[in-house]
Order: C-alpha cells, then structure tokens, then sequence
C-alpha cells in the first residue's frame, strides 16, 4: 500500500504546473491528501509544512461535524477555511516549535481507538484548535516531523468513527498508522522539496533567459555544429546573426582557421576562455568584432558567444599607425617610414638600379623670420604637394624634417634621378611664395646617392645623400650633386655624417672616456691641479677617436648639447668617487659648445645637476668659444649670470681671433681668457704674436681676468710667457692629454723651476 501511495504522490507532484504561488501548491497537497484519505479510510488529511507560509492543507471529505463548525461549503477547490487559518495564526509559534520538535506519541488505548499522549507539551496547546471545532483528539494522528531538503513535515489524520477496518486489520494498527504516516509523510516532504527545486531552477531559468536578453552586449549560444541556437536583443542590433545560422557563414573564407582554431581551446578545455577578432562586412563596409567564447553549463556542450565591436579601436589604431609613419603638417611619409621603405629596398633580393634624393630648401629660414611659422607651413604643404606632382609614378617623397625631403626613386639609374633632380630645381625656383603681400623666392639644394646593395646600409646611403646635398648647399644653392666618393669635400662631409651617427651610438652605449690636460700656472707654482677635461670616442676595438673627428659632426648634426651632458654627467660622478683628489683640484674647465649655449633646455638641465653637486661645483670652470660668446652676447650673459652663485668660474677660450671681439669683454664678467693657439705656436719667432699676446696680458691685468695660453710646445715659449706675465700655460711641453681614471692625486710638481 505504501507503494502505490508513493507512486500516486509522486504522479501528482510531477503532473502539477510548476508555478511558485502557494495557490498552485495547495491544490496539489488538497489531491496529495484525498490519496491518503482514500488509501487510510480516514475522513479528514492535513499537512503542516515549513514551506509556503506553514499553511494548511485539508482534504475535501471532511466529516460532517467538521464541516457544520467550520464552512458551510468547501467548493472544487478547497482551501484553508478562515477560521481555520485565524486559529492557525493565533497558534503560529505554536506550528513553529512542533515542527522544530520530536514526532508526537501515540498511544493504543485499544485495537478501535488511539490517542495522543500530553507528553508532548508543545503539541497539547496546538490541540485546543481541534477542541475548539469540537473534533474528538481520539481521532487524530499525527506523523514524526520529516525534513527533506529545506521542507519539514508533519501529517496528521481525522477519522470520523471509532473503528477503521483497514487499520484493525493489522496486528500492531499502531505501528502500521505510524509508518503508513511515516512513509506519506516522507514522500510528501520528498515530492514539496522537488517540487521547490523545480520552481526555483525554473525561475532562475526564467531570471537568467531575461538577463540574457536584457544584457547589452551581444550574446548568443553556440551548439556543436558552430549554429547559433539562441541569441539575445543586443546581438539583432546592427548584425547579420541568425538563429540556425552557422558562424563561419559570417566569415571570409580565409579566417575561419583563426575562428577554427578558438573553438577548438575552448571546447577541449585547453582554456576557458577564448577570443578572437575578426572582420564582418556589413553594409558594404568592414567593421571588426571581438568573439569570446566560454562553455555554457548545460548537458548540450554548448557555448556561449559574446560579441564586441572594436571597430572604433581599430579605426584609431590604424590613425596612430598612420601618424607614427606620415608627417602631420604634409602627409608625406616621415623619416622613420622612409629608412624603413629603404630597408625593404635594400634587403630586396631583385637589387633593381635605385637611387635616393635629399632636399633642403633654401632660405626657408627667412621666410619663417620674416613671415613667421604659419607662413613657413604653409610652405612646406605647397612643397609637399608639388614634389609629389614632379615625381614619376611609383617614386616615394617623404619629409625628413624641417625643410628637408627625400625622395626614394625605384628603377632609377643616375641619369633618370639627375633628370629628376633638375625638374625639381626649375620648378621650386620658378614658384613664388606670398605670404600677405610678402614675396619669397623659393629654391632648393638637392644631394643624390646611388643605392649600394653591398656596401651600404641605410644610415650610410642616406650619408652620402646628406653629404651631396650640404655640398650643394655650400656651393650657392639652388643646384643639385651627386656623390662622388673622389671628390674631397664630399668625403670629408660623408666622413663627418658617419661620425654623427656613431656618436649617437657612442652616446646610447656609454662609448666615450674623459681626459685630462693639466694647465701650469707661471706664477704661483704651489696652487693645486689646473686641468681641462677633454673627450674621446672609444670604437669597438677599443681604439680612440679624436675629437676632430667627432666634435665637427656633433656640431653640423645637433648632437653636441647631448655630448655636454655626458661630459658634465660623468665628470661630476667621477669627482664624487673620488673626493680626496678633487679637493687637492684647484681648477677643472669643462668646454661649452655654442649649440649648447643656445639650447634653453640644457642651460635648464645644467642648472639643476649643479644643484645636486653642490660641494663639487665651485671647483669648475666652464669654457665658450669667443666666437660663440661675441655671437650669442645675451646667452653668454646668461650662463655667467647662472653659474656665479654656484661659484664656477667662466673662461673664453680662443681669444684674439678678432681684435674687435675686445669691447664685448666690458659686458662679459670671465675669470679667464685663453689665447687662441695661433698666436702661442710660434710666439719666439713671430714679432706679430708676441705683440697680441702681450696686448692680451695687459688687457688681463687692466680688466681683472687671468690669461691662459694654448699650445705651449716647448719650455721656452713658456718662460716667455711667464716673463710677459701670462699667468697659465697650457701644452704638450707640459702634458700631454691623460685618462682621468689615472689620475692619482691633485698635486703637482711645478714645471719651471
């Protein structure tokens, strides 16, 4: 019996529509417990639950005296009577505890009748609901308290007469109600607690299908045949998807590997995740999605799609891709995609006859002087625009930088690129600039260089281009060269270009080494060490480079402020290594290119590394040219104005090259001057020198300087020198030029004694 009562409730249960109202429920409890009337012959069924507000639930067939207290009328669709359910609030904690307590005892009191015992203190109050309906407590029975899940039970019985034939029939009939109770009572809490489970997965299901839909980025379900099984509102939107679709539909033919190959990591688990991004075409136009996939947890294996247009972020990288590699002002390629097109030519197996062009315009300084830098850019885009007429098809124009351009001609032989050359002079000559009333003539300076497939690599083929076009430049302008390595001058610049980049290189590897060339003091032989810090280059093999090679390069090229720095830098880190000699140094000169006198950054960059050196600093003597300082008097100026709080003296160095150069000195507060070597070399034969130097020594004692004298070779320029009052000396008759890392101590043996 127990058997086909479980099989009966378990029909019920699984039959009813799952709906989470408690209306729903009760109507499946009110046919649960007619199955229990019918299998005990009992009158009345009930339930109380932990679940769905602990209500109660009654069978229809309730006995008559039942039926006359409580309702008039129970309907189709019993539910609980309101005086039932009022004596069921009243009693609320009452139901709580008996379900959070032991099962109730019943006790025989004969083979006919059963009673509950008043052992059960909990339950007796709850039995005053039965009293007040004037229902015999005889008559009830109830079940153990049964948890299955989150559900709790109990069951109870109301049987309308003394006797039960089926439960008489039984020798232990309360035994037999007990577990009849028992095992209904169970399958009851088993069928509620699927039945909650089935209702909560199916709103879960119901919450999740309408996140999925609400969700705003584009999702869909993949079945393993790669169709499209469901998708959501966002995937409809601007997307050619589908449901049956399969997405390599979507694809051109040759990334669906790519596609392919993501699948595959997810769906073997290699991953959990998986993304690719792929071009769609919509609308006759390409846009680019980002497909992710990750494996959906259902029993079909699918997986879960999201889609994401990044066609924005492509559309600004390829933006930044074009920037990077093109000129803003002109649009032409900058100098960065220009060596990059040369390197393509020269790794080209072909080796086709080629050739490059550099050209620098002439006189564009004047226009932006004169006009200023709106007008210079104005320019360039017109030159841009009128190169890119004059060349032949297939023939690449790039701006380099300021006014200068290149030009990449394939399947040019020298004759073809000189033809080229030529359009270009004549037609850039012949246009006239206007800038508000203002007429420019315009010309250019154009250097071409054959490409070497064997000897050559980029910098140098871009050299000797460079090379052609500055000797162009200096020839009178408005012309063309090509380079000839015979030609002297030629070389000579193309040496110099190659130096510039290996000073680049030397700069990045930390290829240069300081030395030292003391300087004498004529007339106060016990003062310490007076030395000039000098550079050299140090090559690969470990050779030195002299600084005529380099520092001219490091000149024309804009590189020497980057090679003051180095010195300065390194010389300061050596003199904090080393401080017990430097404090015996009473003076190290630090030469001062003009480039660097001119660069506002690096005045600011040397300003605060003397800052950092403070107890070093006043040991140092910085030298510019006289050149420089009589050609850039506010910016000498400036440097003496920004060195002397921090102690340092100033020196100029070749001096007397121009006697006019005299009257700036009144502007110019230097602790030194050094005579330029000219006038040293040969000062015992030469009555001409010996006239200018004197005249420098007095000028010295007149306005308060020291005067240094260069290029002393021999003792006996240096005692006449001394006898003139020169107060310093300074030659290979007293040092020749020494590793600083050799120097030892900051004392010194006099030189003439």
């Amino acid at each position: 019996m127990a058997d086909s009562t479980q099989q009966l409730m378990k029909s019920v249960f699984t039959n009813g529509p799952i709906e989470g109202n408690d209306t729903s429920v009760l109507s499946l409890l009110n046919q649960a417990l007619q199955i229990v009337c019918q299998r005990l012959e009992c009158t009345a069924a009930f339930v109380l639950t932990s679940q769905y507000d602990k209500s109660f639930a009654i069978d229809t067939d309730i006995i008559d005296t039942l039926e006359q207290q409580c309702v008039s009328h129970f309907g189709a669709s019993p539910l609980i009577d309101p005086l039932f359910k009022q004596h069921l609030q009243d009693n609320l904690a009452l139901c709580e505890s008996l379900l959070c307590n032991q099962q109730a005892i019943i006790y025989p009191l004969s083979p006919e009748q059963y009673f509950i015992a008043d052992g059960n203190s909990i339950l007796m109050p709850l039995l005053g609901i039965f009293n007040d309906l004037n229902i015999d407590c005889k008559h009830l029975a109830l079940s153990p308290v049964l948890q299955v899940g989150n559900v709790k039970v109990v069951l109870g019985t109301l049987c309308g007469s003394d006797t039960n034939p089926i439960v008489s029939q039984h020798e232990d009939p309360c035994l037999f109600v007990q577990k009849l109770l028992e095992d209904t009572a169970y399958q009851l809490a088993s069928s509620l607690e699927l039945r909650r489970l089935a209702v909560l997965l199916d709103n879960k299901d119901k919450q999740y299908q309408e996140l999925f839909h609400l969700l705003p980025v584009a999702c869909t379900l993949i079945d393993l045949h790669n169709n499209v099984v469901l998708q959501n509102d966002a995937s409809k939107d601007g997307l050619t998807i589908n449901i049956g679709q399969s997405l390599f539909n979507l694809l051109r033919e040759e990334d669906h590997p790519l596609l392919t190959d993501t699948l595959h990591i997810v769906r073997e688990g290699i991953l959990r995740q998986a993304w690719c991004e792929v071009p769609l075409r919509n609308d006759a136009q390409i846009n680019w999605y980002k497909f992710s996939f990750c494996q959906a947890l259902n029993k079909q294996q699918q997986l879960l799609l999201m889609i994401e247009d990044v066609t924005e972020r492509y559309r600004l990288a390829d933006e930044l891709s074009f920037h990077s590699n093109h000129d803003v002002l002109t649009g032409l390629p900058n100098r960065l995609q220009f060596e990059n097109m040369l390197e393509e030519l020269l790794n080209d197996e072909e080796h086709s006859p080629a050739c490059i062009a550099f050209i620098d315009l002439d006189q564009f300084q004047v226009v932006n002087d004169l006009s200023g830098h709106q007008a210079g850019d104005l320019l360039l885009q017109q030159v841009a625009t009128r190169l890119k007429q004059l060349l032949r098809k297939g023939d690449v124009v790039a701006r380099l930088g300021g006014d200068e351009f290149g030009l990449l001609m394939h399947y040019s032989d020298i004759s073809s690129a000189q033809q080229v050359a030529q359009r270009v002079c004549q037609q850039l000559f012949g246009h006239e600039f206007v800038w508000k009333g203002v007429k420019h003539n315009i010309s250019a300076s154009i250097g071409i260089a054959k490409v070497d497939y064997v000897d050559s690599d980029i910098y140098g083929v871009m050299s000797k281009a460079d090379a052609a076009c500055r000797l162009a430049k200096e020839e009178g302008r408005n012309r063309w060269h090509f380079y000839n390595p015979d030609d002297p001058r030629m070389h000579m610049m193309y040496n110099q270009m190659l130096a510039s980049v290996d000073i680049t290189g030397a700069l990045a590897l930390n290829q240069f080494e300081l030395f030292y060339q003391l300087i004498e003091p004529l007339d106060k032989p016990d003062t310490g060490i007076h030395m000039e810090i000098l550079l050299r280059m140090v090559q690969d093999d470990g050779q030195y480079v002299s600084p005529g090679v380099f520092l001219p390069a490091a000149e024309r090229y804009n590189l020497a402020p980057r090679v003051d720095r180095w010195v300065i830098d390194n010389l300061l880190k050596w003199g904090g290594n080393n401080l017990a000699i430097w404090e015996q140094l009473s003076m190290v000169s630090v030469n001062l290119s003009a480039m660097s006198l001119a660069d506002q950054k690096f005045m600011t960059w040397l300003e605060m590394r003397l800052m950092v050196e403070p107890e070093l600093v006043s040991k140092l003597c910085f030298e510019i040219t006289e050149t420089a300082a009589v050609s850039q008097l506010d910016q000498a100026t400036g440097l003496i104005d920004l060195l002397k709080p921090f102690g340092c003296k100033v020196a100029l160095d070749d001096f007397g090259s121009g006697f006019s150069s005299f009257a700036y000195l009144k502007c110019l507060d230097v602790d030194y001057v050094k005579i330029d070597g000219q006038f040293v070399v040969n000062l015992c034969e030469d009555n001409d020198d010996k006239a200018i130097v004197s005249a420098i020594c007095k000028l010295g004692q007149d306005m308060g300087f020291e005067v240094i004298a260069e290029f002393v070779e021999n003792t006996d320029i240096g005692l006449y020198l001394k006898n003139i009052g020169v107060d310093y000396a300074q030659g290979y008759a007293i040092n020749k030029p020494t590793r600083l890392v050799e120097l030892q101590h900051g004392l010194r043996t006099p030189w003439l004694i």
